[in-house]
This record gives C-alpha cells, structure tokens and sequence, in this order.
C-alpha cells in the first residue's frame, strides 16, 4: 500500500500562484510515475502533470508554460507549482502514484480561482 498525503491548495485570484505537495509512504517502489490529476464540476478527471522517478516530465498543454512539476526521490514527494492561475484551472486536484499494476490517488485539494 502506498499513502498519499497532499497540501497547498486554496483560494487565489487570477494570475496568482500555489503550490501543491504530494508526500507518499509505505511501500514505494525504485520505478514509479507521480504527478497531479485534476477533475472541474461536471467533468471529467485530467492529466495535469508528471514526472517519472527518472525525472522524465509530461504536461497537459492547457499548463504547459504556467505549471511546473518537480520531485524529490529522497523525500518520495512531488511539488506542483502553478503560476499565471486562470478561472479554468479551478478543480479539486488529485495526486496519483503509479507503478505497474499499482495505482495509488490521494484525496484531493481544492484549488480555486476567481476572476
């Protein structure tokens, strides 16, 4: 099992900035992909960002430029900086934690952003 335990989300104004965390413990594999997912009332969840444990990063192009994913393999957790927030980005975001055939979500932050 793996557990994940996420912070840093809120309420800020357009073109604003957060950050989210995403800690994981428990069983955590060498190889593993981690990153942020998002889902907005009445649709569905997407990809936002991630980053293999290589280092390797893959981004929605609705963030690419604005949102930047990093991780830390010694702490076995990701960092979410979000920059130039839009009204768009407003979701609950959800971290995941993946490793063939393993897939791990945490609970969710919400992250508002008004106009």
């Amino acid at each position: 099992q793996v557990q994940l335990v996420e912070s840093g989300g809120g309420l800020v104004q357009s073109g604003g900035s957060l950050r989210l965390s995403c800690a994981a413990s428990g069983s955590i594999f060498s190889t593993y992909v981690m990153g942020w997912y998002r889902q907005a009332p009445g649709k569905q969840r997407e990809l936002v960002a991630t980053v293999t444990s290589g280092g390797r990063t893959n981004y929605a192009d609705s963030v690419k430029g604005r949102f930047t994913l990093s991780g830390d393999n010694a702490k076995n957790t990701v960092y979410l900086q979000m920059n130039s927030l839009k009204p768009e980005d407003t979701a609950v975001y959800y971290c995941n934690y993946r490793h063939w055939p393993y897939d791990y979500w945490g609970l969710g932050t919400q992250v508002t952003v008004s106009s």
